[in-house]
């Protein structure tokens, strides 16, 4: 059984990305362990002078390590990521790399008609830089709109089409990763690359 990594970019409770990550975690309990990451406690990023990084973020770091995956569900925020994504992204793609060549999962809820279509591109691109360096499941895409009205006071997700795309959705993530444990990918040259600019550049 393969395990997961799931995060929520939201830190508002109540929060429709998070009750997708729930739904999620529940719906496939019997396919994968799914654990929720909660990334709303972290401190505003900065480069550290001495390069070191909060404990929390190493913790973090250990776990998307060592997972087999990463879920992420992302809502839109002025067409972007929200700010506490962005945010845990930066300081987890400082002096550590976690995400490098970890298997992707993206979607998305939120509370207009696109479903958070801008952030999740946002959201590739961010994910592709060398830094992060992750693999991200092509052809993927899952998105809820007017996610206000899309689950029932259990947080369940209330349209049969919706479940039955990602039940589909996931199926094909569980084989991407399968896929990805088979492959070598050599990108520790470019990541020396940023380090010693990092390095340089105090």
């Amino acid at each position: 059984m393969n395990h997961y990594i799931a995060i929520a970019g939201s830190n508002r409770q109540g929060s429709t990305n998070k009750k997708l990550i729930r739904f999620v975690q529940e719906r496939y309990a019997k396919m994968a362990s799914i654990e929720t990451m909660d990334i709303g406690e972290l401190p505003v990023f900065y480069k550290t002078p001495d390069r070191t990084i909060p404990e929390r973020v190493q913790e973090m770091g250990a776990k998307i390590a060592g997972a087999d995956g990463v879920i992420i569900s992302t809502p839109e925020y002025d067409h972007g990521v929200p700010a506490v994504l962005m945010n845990a992204l930066e300081w987890l793609s400082y002096t550590i790399h976690p995400f490098r060549d970890k298997p992707i999962l993206i979607m998305g809820a939120s509370y207009g008609r696109l479903g958070a279509s801008r952030a999740q591109q946002m959201l590739r691109k961010m994910l592709d830089a060398p830094e992060l360096a992750a693999r991200l499941m092509p052809s993927s895409e899952y998105m809820i709109g007017n996610s206000l009205q899309s689950f029932n006071d259990n947080g369940e997700l209330t349209e049969e089409e919706q479940i039955e795309i990602l039940d589909n959705l996931f199926a094909d993530f569980e084989t991407f990763v399968s896929f990805n444990k088979g492959f070598d990918h050599h990108r520790d040259e470019a990541l020396e690359k940023i380090k010693r600019l990092e390095e340089e550049q105090g």
